[in-house]
């Protein structure tokens, strides 16, 4: 295997910045709601943090946690302490004490930088980790006094707070302009990043990726996508999460590609950044697209300079027909699925190549990764057409888990991840992700995935989203229970529900149970955890 020709040069995505720093040390890196932080500032700011972090005695290879949503700040601090040869670990800013305690009692974290609304959860958990300092981001340090586009009502607060005497203020050290001392990175093995699985299934375990494992994935990533220093990106997703960290922070970093970042989804931002900025690049949820389009006076909004669209189903499957409303509403914008991947392979293993769309499928392999589809039982390769584990080999798969040995022998072997997701791939290539090998369900013998189901069930005109899960039954072993999210003014009946799904499915893959809930349990970068339906039933 090999990815000779993919990597624009062969160091790490930090250097990118430095280099970006020098040839276009103007150009604006970021615009958060109207303000300008240029690459220079950009650069200025994550050495400085990386000189401080020196001078409180982290080193490489040391873990640095991160506990915040999306802001100019989580950037500053995730190349500083790459730059140090420092390991990034994000922490969702969803976290509550004990999952907070959790992971940095596993990472054995000396330092955090935490948003200063976040400051009493981590007081709550420092005497009971590693933790001996805290820096504090204040969200609104950096916003402009007139925004081109709506805050957030969380940002709208001007006053800053006065932060604890226990906390450092992160904005203070960026500006302070120290310089970090050299560090040599083995770019190969080396780690990066430490970002925890969801823990859907079990207890979340840190994937170790390196220096080479971001960049390759960056590299792929833009080359497939096609960004270049002229797109102007708008980022929403989390940047804590693999995904949104990917299209993000690193692309942006290695296309030197303004990106206008927003602290969270709201429909007619979108529309302001798309419309004001004249962004041609954006990453979404799909329904962040029924959301855009629902806004009542859309079509004010210049949506002409938005070129490619990247979507990831959630709830929502993003469908053809679904594109072709999308194309309707933005009409020189290609859209379509993003990738499949997961953390442990910095994600985007797949891509959907340009005029060769598949819908219903993730796309092919990116340049230099290998897929095959495995006989869960037997290990053998499968034909084409038949469903098996994916497994997967390239230069973005992960060191292993963080001190969790015998997790990495299971899913590490001989240079393929196990994913334990079941898929197909077609004669063409073509990767069609059909669920978790954990969470299928038997029922009278056979296997039913939940995503099947689930695509089908939200076919139903009164159904917004829907989750499936397996309930144990004396007779046939499991029987199929859906959690329903209606449509907004919709009532549903559960009965005609049943029988519809009877009429729509196999009968073994039909539900025997329906429940209505106003929301699915989710982590905050949108993936559902059907473990906390599974406690509810």
């Amino acid at each position: 295997m090999t990815t000779t020709g993919l990597l624009p040069s062969d160091i790490p995505l930090h250097e990118h910045l430095r280099a970006h720093a020098r040839a276009t040390p103007d150009k604006a890196a970021y615009l958060w709601y109207g303000a300008r932080i240029s690459f220079a500032e950009l650069d200025q700011a994550s050495d400085a943090f990386a000189a401080r972090l020196h001078q409180l005695g982290v080193r490489k290879g040391d873990p640095v946690a991160l506990f915040m949503n999306n802001c100019p700040q989580y950037v500053m601090a995730h190349y500083g302490i790459q730059k140090l040869g420092a390991i990034v670990c994000p922490c969702g800013p969803l976290n509550k004490e004990h999952e907070l305690e959790y992971q940095l009692s596993d990472l054995q974290a000396r330092v955090i930088v935490a948003a200063d609304s976040l400051l009493p959860i981590v007081e709550k958990v420092r005497e009971r980790t590693g933790l001996q300092h805290v820096f504090a981001v204040r969200y609104g340090d950096l916003l402009p006094s007139t925004p081109t586009i709506d805050l957030p009502a969380e940002l709208q607060v001007r006053e800053a707070p006065v932060l604890p005497a226990s906390a450092e203020d992160f904005l203070w050290v960026a500006r302070s302009g120290g310089k970090p001392p050299p560090v040599t990175i083995d770019i190969d093995n080396d780690v990066a990043l430490m970002t925890y699985t969801s823990g859907t299934t079990g207890l979340p375990k840190g994937a170790m990726l390196t220096f080479r494992n971001a960049l390759y994935k960056t590299a792929v990533s833009v080359n497939t996508k096609h960004v270049t220093a002229d797109d102007v990106l708008l980022a929403i997703a989390p940047l804590y999460h693999i995904a949104g960290m990917l299209m993000g922070v690193n692309i942006p970093i290695l296309s030197g590609a303004t990106t206008v970042l927003l602290h969270r989804f709201d429909p007619v931002a979108v529309l302001q950044a798309i419309d004001r900025h004249k962004v041609t690049w954006w990453y979404s949820i799909a329904p962040m697209n029924v959301a855009v389009m629902a806004v009542p006076d859309a079509t004010r909004y210049d949506r002409s300079s938005l070129r490619q669209n990247s979507v990831t189903s959630f709830g929502i499957s993003f469908t053809e027909a679904l594109a072709q409303q999308w194309q309707a509403f933005a009409p020189n914008c290609r859209a379509m699925e993003a990738a499949y991947g997961l953390s442990e392979t910095h994600t985007m293993d797949t891509y959907m190549p340009d005029g060769a769309i598949r819908w219903g499928t993730h796309g092919v392999a990116v340049d230099g990764n290998e897929i095959r589809i495995l006989d869960p039982d037997t290990g053998a390769e499968l034909p084409a057409g038949d469903i098996g584990e994916i497994v997967l080999r390239n230069a973005g798969v992960f060191k292993g888990y963080w001190n969790k040995p015998e997790a990495t022998a299971q899913t590490l072997r001989g240079g393929w991840v196990h994913t334990g997701d079941m898929g197909r791939m077609d004669a063409d290539g073509y990767l069609t992700f059909i669920g978790r090998f954990k969470e299928m369900i038997k029922v009278s013998g056979y296997s039913v995935f939940p995503e099947e189901v689930e695509g089908i069930l939200i076919k139903h005109p009164a159904v917004a989203q829907a989750a499936v899960i397996g309930k144990p039954d004396a007779d046939k072993g499991e029987v199929v229970v859906a959690f329903i999210v209606p449509k907004a003014g919709q009532h549903p009946d559960a009965a005609e529900l049943l029988a519809w799904s009877r009429e729509n499915m196999a009968s073994y893959k039909a539900p025997r149970d329906i429940r209505f809930v106003d929301a699915l349990p989710a982590t905050g970068a949108g993936k559902l955890l059907r473990r906390l339906l599974k406690e509810s039933i």
